[in-house]
């Protein structure tokens, strides 16, 4: 297995927006400065953070509404993922950005495409580099949490039509952030994070680096927090949530992998 050094050679790399697991369109470079430097808390600390998460997250004020357990399981995954934890489909260890990994029939970590690639490493390393895109990454994230593929195949702007909108001072870790453009009749978005809270988000950010924490600032184009509304019943349909969009259908421009 090919594994890519952290951080591009010069530290500037562009974000891989055209890829599979992303929109279209590639980011300016100083859109997206390596913020590892102030990457938060060193890993066992979040090691122990992903821990007692779950029964931290349930405790809440007044009358703040409790959060869904899922969503303290989801925040709990993406730490430990982060921090190098064993999960199933990944022995442990850093996770690195490949182009188009996570998106094969299961989800996990999987060989990418280089299809659309756009990253400065070259040649494209995303064929011999287990690891996963951003979509990819809260694809997988989300299967573990809910016990199912509840994201499914696609890339973000597929995921996000599968979610429901919640307001910026609403937001609760676990719940996902977009960037792009979310409207009532378009959608393009080139980026998605799992936040975790405290402005901060845990991501697969661009070729070069790996599974981490990012402040949410790290990427413009800031598009919104999205939560996932599981059906009311094994018959309920998924929920549309703020996109007004036609059915969900295949698209035979897509590719193969998105």
């Amino acid at each position: 297995m090919a594994r890519i050094s952290r951080n591009d050679p010069d530290g500037r790399a562009a974000v891989d927006t055209a890829r599979p697991g992303g929109g279209t369109g590639r980011r300016d470079p100083a859109a997206s400065a390596d913020p590892t430097a102030a990457g938060g808390p060193d890993r066992r600390r979040r090691r122990a953070v992903a821990a007692v998460l779950a029964g931290v997250l349930v405790l809440t004020s007044g009358s703040a509404p409790l959060l869904p357990a899922a969503l303290n399981r989801v925040t709990s995954i993406a730490f430990s993922i982060e921090a190098g934890g064993h999960r199933p489909g990944w022995s442990g260890g850093s996770i690195p950005y490949s182009w188009g990994g996570g998106h094969d029939a299961a989800p996990g970590p999987s060989y990418g495409t280089c299809q659309g690639y756009t990253g400065r490493i070259r040649p494209c390393p995303a064929t011999t580099t287990l690891g996963l895109d951003c979509s990819g990454l809260a694809r997988w994230v989300y299967h573990l949490a809910y016990g199912r593929d509840v994201l499914g195949p696609g890339n973000t702007d597929d995921h996000v039509r599968r979610l429901t909108r919640v307001p910026a001072d609403q937001a609760r870790p676990g719940d996902l952030v977009f960037y792009g453009k979310v409207g009532k009749r378009t959608v393009k978005t080139h980026h998605v994070g799992i936040y975790v809270g405290g402005g901060e988000m845990v991501n697969a950010l661009r070729t070069g680096t790996e599974v981490r924490i990012d402040p949410v600032t790290a990427v413009k184009g800031l598009a919104g927090y999205f939560r996932y509304l599981p059906p009311l019943g094994p018959e309920a349909t998924p929920r549309i949530g703020a996109v007004d969009r036609p059915a969900l259908r295949d698209r035979p421009d897509a590719l193969p992998l998105r």
